[in-house]
Protein backbone atom coordinates (compact mmCIF):
# COMPACT_ATOMS: atom_id res chain seq x y z
CA UNK A 1 0.00 0.00 0.00
CA UNK A 2 1.30 3.91 -1.07
CA UNK A 3 1.73 6.47 1.50
CA UNK A 4 -1.15 7.79 -0.68
CA UNK A 5 -3.60 5.72 -0.15
CA UNK A 6 -2.61 5.14 3.23
CA UNK A 7 -3.61 8.49 3.41
CA UNK A 8 -6.81 8.73 1.79
CA UNK A 9 -8.12 5.72 3.97
CA UNK A 10 -6.87 7.60 7.32
CA UNK A 11 -9.03 10.37 6.68
CA UNK A 12 -12.19 8.49 5.59
CA UNK A 13 -12.04 6.68 8.59
CA UNK A 14 -11.57 9.60 10.75
CA UNK A 15 -14.62 11.79 9.10
CA UNK A 16 -16.53 8.31 9.95
CA UNK A 17 -16.63 10.17 13.23
CA UNK A 18 -18.70 12.78 11.97
CA UNK A 19 -21.69 10.00 12.75
CA UNK A 20 -21.24 10.59 16.48
CA UNK A 21 -21.66 14.38 16.41
CA UNK A 22 -25.16 14.82 17.44
CA UNK A 23 -27.06 18.24 16.78
CA UNK A 24 -29.94 19.98 17.93
CA UNK A 25 -32.50 19.37 15.56
CA UNK A 26 -34.16 16.16 15.73
CA UNK A 27 -35.36 13.61 13.10
CA UNK A 28 -38.54 14.08 11.51
CA UNK A 29 -41.46 12.21 13.10
CA UNK A 30 -40.34 13.19 16.79
CA UNK A 31 -37.05 11.14 16.43
CA UNK A 32 -33.58 11.10 18.20
CA UNK A 33 -31.11 14.35 17.39
CA UNK A 34 -29.94 13.64 13.71
CA UNK A 35 -25.83 13.59 13.52
CA UNK A 36 -23.85 15.51 11.27
CA UNK A 37 -23.03 13.07 9.14
CA UNK A 38 -27.42 12.75 8.19
CA UNK A 39 -27.48 16.48 7.99
CA UNK A 40 -24.54 16.46 5.37
CA UNK A 41 -25.84 13.73 3.42
CA UNK A 42 -29.76 15.19 3.34
CA UNK A 43 -28.50 18.73 2.65
CA UNK A 44 -26.63 17.07 -0.51
CA UNK A 45 -29.59 15.16 -1.97
CA UNK A 46 -31.66 18.43 -1.59
CA UNK A 47 -29.21 20.34 -3.52
CA UNK A 48 -29.19 18.37 -6.62
CA UNK A 49 -33.32 18.05 -6.17
CA UNK A 50 -33.67 22.01 -5.56
CA UNK A 51 -30.91 23.16 -7.38
CA UNK A 52 -33.70 24.92 -10.34
CA UNK A 53 -34.25 27.37 -7.31
CA UNK A 54 -30.84 28.96 -7.29
CA UNK A 55 -31.18 32.80 -7.72
CA UNK A 56 -28.18 31.70 -10.50
CA UNK A 57 -27.13 28.78 -12.04
CA UNK A 58 -24.66 27.08 -10.30
CA UNK A 59 -22.24 24.17 -10.21
CA UNK A 60 -24.15 21.40 -8.23
CA UNK A 61 -21.42 19.05 -7.97
CA UNK A 62 -19.33 21.69 -5.95
CA UNK A 63 -21.99 22.85 -3.89
CA UNK A 64 -22.92 19.03 -3.12
CA UNK A 65 -19.28 18.64 -2.11
CA UNK A 66 -19.42 21.46 0.07
CA UNK A 67 -22.77 20.54 1.81
CA UNK A 68 -20.95 17.12 2.39
CA UNK A 69 -17.95 18.41 3.58
CA UNK A 70 -18.99 21.63 5.33
CA UNK A 71 -19.36 20.02 9.21
CA UNK A 72 -16.51 17.98 9.33
CA UNK A 73 -14.42 19.98 11.50
CA UNK A 74 -17.02 19.44 14.34
CA UNK A 75 -15.83 16.27 14.58
CA UNK A 76 -12.85 18.32 16.61
CA UNK A 77 -14.79 21.75 17.38
CA UNK A 78 -18.28 19.49 18.29
CA UNK A 79 -21.83 21.45 17.17
CA UNK A 80 -22.44 24.88 17.68
CA UNK A 81 -26.36 25.51 18.07
CA UNK A 82 -27.33 28.21 15.77
CA UNK A 83 -28.28 30.19 18.37
CA UNK A 84 -25.92 29.66 20.97
CA UNK A 85 -24.62 33.18 21.66
CA UNK A 86 -21.39 32.26 23.39
CA UNK A 87 -20.88 29.27 21.73
CA UNK A 88 -20.67 30.99 18.05
CA UNK A 89 -17.95 33.87 19.68
CA UNK A 90 -15.58 30.78 19.53
CA UNK A 91 -17.05 29.06 16.82
CA UNK A 92 -13.93 30.15 14.18
CA UNK A 93 -10.76 29.77 16.23
CA UNK A 94 -12.04 25.96 17.15
CA UNK A 95 -13.18 25.23 13.53
CA UNK A 96 -9.98 26.81 12.27
CA UNK A 97 -7.79 24.75 14.30
CA UNK A 98 -10.07 21.35 13.64
CA UNK A 99 -9.87 22.00 9.80
CA UNK A 100 -5.88 21.79 9.70
CA UNK A 101 -5.79 19.07 11.62
CA UNK A 102 -8.20 17.02 9.85
CA UNK A 103 -7.36 17.92 6.37
CA UNK A 104 -3.96 17.61 6.98
CA UNK A 105 -4.58 13.59 6.93
CA UNK A 106 -4.51 13.82 3.26
CA UNK A 107 -1.95 13.88 0.53
CA UNK A 108 -1.64 17.59 -0.23
CA UNK A 109 -3.26 17.99 -3.07
CA UNK A 110 -6.62 16.89 -1.68
CA UNK A 111 -6.17 18.51 1.29
CA UNK A 112 -5.23 21.85 -0.99
CA UNK A 113 -8.80 21.39 -2.77
CA UNK A 114 -11.25 20.04 0.09
CA UNK A 115 -9.85 23.22 2.53
CA UNK A 116 -10.87 25.66 -0.47
CA UNK A 117 -13.90 24.45 -0.93
CA UNK A 118 -14.32 24.25 2.76
CA UNK A 119 -13.16 28.25 2.39
CA UNK A 120 -15.24 29.13 -0.06
CA UNK A 121 -18.47 27.84 2.04
CA UNK A 122 -17.42 29.86 4.87
CA UNK A 123 -16.33 33.01 3.19
CA UNK A 124 -20.21 32.20 1.44
CA UNK A 125 -19.25 34.99 -1.58
CA UNK A 126 -19.78 32.44 -4.55
CA UNK A 127 -23.52 31.33 -5.72
CA UNK A 128 -22.37 28.03 -5.04
CA UNK A 129 -21.79 28.67 -1.16
CA UNK A 130 -25.08 30.67 -0.75
CA UNK A 131 -26.76 28.13 -2.17
CA UNK A 132 -24.99 25.18 0.06
CA UNK A 133 -25.55 27.64 2.92
CA UNK A 134 -29.53 27.91 1.97
CA UNK A 135 -29.48 24.11 2.12
CA UNK A 136 -27.78 24.23 5.41
CA UNK A 137 -30.61 26.89 6.80
CA UNK A 138 -34.03 25.15 4.87
CA UNK A 139 -32.76 21.27 6.23
CA UNK A 140 -33.41 21.59 9.82
CA UNK A 141 -36.17 24.04 9.27
CA UNK A 142 -37.86 21.21 7.90
CA UNK A 143 -37.26 19.05 10.09
CA UNK A 144 -38.50 21.28 12.83
CA UNK A 145 -41.58 21.93 10.76
CA UNK A 146 -42.43 18.61 10.58
CA UNK A 147 -41.82 18.11 14.06
CA UNK A 148 -44.29 21.17 15.03
CA UNK A 149 -41.29 23.68 16.18
CA UNK A 150 -40.32 21.63 19.09
CA UNK A 151 -36.92 22.33 18.60
CA UNK A 152 -37.16 26.14 18.76
CA UNK A 153 -40.10 26.18 21.46
CA UNK A 154 -37.56 24.05 23.56
CA UNK A 155 -34.56 26.36 23.06
CA UNK A 156 -36.72 29.47 23.57
CA UNK A 157 -36.17 30.34 20.15
CA UNK A 158 -37.37 34.15 19.06
CA UNK A 159 -38.93 35.26 15.79
CA UNK A 160 -35.82 37.52 14.91
CA UNK A 161 -33.00 35.02 15.91
CA UNK A 162 -34.28 32.74 12.96
CA UNK A 163 -35.28 35.34 10.85
CA UNK A 164 -31.51 37.01 11.04
CA UNK A 165 -30.37 33.30 10.59
CA UNK A 166 -32.24 32.88 7.43
CA UNK A 167 -31.20 35.97 5.56
CA UNK A 168 -28.79 33.96 4.38
CA UNK A 169 -31.56 31.41 2.56
CA UNK A 170 -32.88 34.84 0.60
CA UNK A 171 -29.28 35.05 -0.64
CA UNK A 172 -28.61 31.08 -2.44
CA UNK A 173 -32.81 31.43 -3.64
CA UNK A 174 -35.52 33.88 -3.05
CA UNK A 175 -37.71 31.00 -3.63
CA UNK A 176 -37.01 28.84 -0.74
CA UNK A 177 -36.53 32.29 1.31
CA UNK A 178 -40.71 32.51 0.59
CA UNK A 179 -41.40 29.27 1.84
CA UNK A 180 -38.76 29.65 4.84
CA UNK A 181 -41.14 32.91 5.43
CA UNK A 182 -44.23 30.92 5.33
CA UNK A 183 -43.46 28.25 7.38
CA UNK A 184 -41.68 30.96 10.37
CA UNK A 185 -44.91 32.51 10.41
CA UNK A 186 -47.44 29.76 11.24
CA UNK A 187 -44.94 29.05 14.18
CA UNK A 188 -44.80 32.50 15.22
CA UNK A 189 -48.62 32.18 15.25
CA UNK A 190 -48.73 28.70 16.78
CA UNK A 191 -46.35 30.04 19.61
CA UNK A 192 -43.41 27.74 18.95
CA UNK A 193 -41.42 30.55 18.46
CA UNK A 194 -41.51 33.41 20.22
CA UNK A 195 -42.66 37.24 19.46
CA UNK A 196 -40.13 39.87 19.77
CA UNK A 197 -41.27 42.51 22.48
CA UNK A 198 -40.56 45.32 20.03
CA UNK A 199 -42.91 44.24 17.14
Amino acid sequence: MDDRIKKQMDFILEIDKEKNIFRQTHLSGHGRSENDAEHAWHMAIMAYLLKEYANEKIDISKVMIMCLIHDVVEIDAGDTYAYDEEGLKSQKEREDKAKERIFSLLPEDQKDDLISIFDEFEGNQTMEAKFAHAMDNFQPLLLNNSNDGGDWKQHGVSESQVYKRQRKTKDGSEYLFEITDQILKKHIEKGNLKKDENR
